[in-house]
């Protein structure tokens, strides 16, 4: 477990590609946010970020924090990501902007805190799944092309979900997308397995990418605030002092996230909050669930695997 210097310096010292390319899905805000400023700090400014999120005023102040140049050769992305056709729209608009000719570096921080039970959307998603599982699901297969074109050109390409590595439960594969048999702890368990799944998966279609997921431990980030639950907003500002002495920021946070983004090899792997791997620590399903819940996704996401 390296520490919190060790991480920033390893991070500094990582050896990237020209001017590379990082898409940080979520960036606007929380670890997202913060892995974006690690990322364009490890590469001493020479890189172009695209930022995704709904907040457009917020990425506009990301993007004019980074050092130069990044600061000013990079992007901001419109996108809910509570629709696929949303994601859609943006995986299109990312591929079409001037000087992303491949990604190097995909990071995907979607999500948010509810106590609600099942709210579909128009697709008939549930929308914390679409945030945490379907919507990555999404934007890692719409990218594709240019994550191969980082390959073909012998660069890096990684893709990192972050979620909850490590913290999965059993799938019912049955009842994939938990139309039936929601509950928060199942839409929190199975999500997190979804994850599992889908990197294993990516990784396993296209060799010398690396598809890592990751768990980020408690942070101190914007989630909270955004929470649509007077319940879980009430509670943080009450426990406030302890959560203070027992979360992390959002830069220490991005910057272990970062650590393992630029260090770990092509294939599947899982890390933990400092960036270790842990192997398959609480994997669960089989190879079968694992071909369900793709040609699920694929069906209900209205997409062609790459």
């Amino acid at each position: 477990m390296p520490s919190l210097d060790a991480a920033r310096t390893a991070n500094a010292s990582s050896k990237m590609c020209e001017n590379p390319v990082g898409v940080f899905i979520g960036g606007t805000a929380g670890i997202g946010k913060g892995m974006a400023l690690a990322f364009a700090q490890a590469a001493r400014g020479n890189a172009r970020l695209v930022i995704v999120g709904r907040n457009k005023t917020a990425a506009e102040e990301l993007i004019a924090s980074l050092p130069p140049p990044a600061n000013t050769q990079s992007t901001f992305v419109p996108c809910d990501v509570s629709l696929m056709r949303n994601v859609h729209v943006a995986a299109r608009d990312i591929l079409a902007l001037p000087g992303v000719d491949r990604i190097n570096y995909l990071a995907i921080t979607t999500g948010f805190f509810t106590l609600r039970g099942r709210d579909e959307t128009e697709e008939g998603i549930d929308r914390k799944l679409a945030a945490h599982y379907y919507a990555r699901w999404t934007f890692v297969n719409d990218l594709m092309p240019a994550l191969k074109k980082a390959v073909e050109r012998k660069e890096e390409a990684q893709v990192m979900t972050v979620l909850a590595a490590g913290t999965g439960g059993p799938v019912d594969d049955t009842d994939l997308g938990l139309n039936k048999t929601f509950s928060l702890k199942n839409a929190a368990l199975q999500g997190v397995t979804y994850n599992d799944f889908m990197m294993q998966d990516f990784a396993a279609r296209h060799p010398g990418i690396a598809f890592i997921h990751s768990y980020p431990g408690t942070v101190r980030s914007s989630i909270v605030k955004n929470s649509d639950s007077y319940l879980i907003k009430g509670a943080a500002y009450a426990f406030w002092p302890l959560l203070r002495l027992t979360t992390v920021s959002e830069e220490e946070c991005g910057a272990y996230m970062t650590y393992a983004l630029l260090h770990t090899k092509p294939g599947f792997a899982r890390v933990n909050n400092h960036g270790d791997d842990i192997g398959l620590t609480r994997y669960f399903g089989t190879e079968e669930q694992r071909k369900k819940l793709w040609a699920h996704t694929v069906e209900i996401t209205g997409s062609e695997a790459q």
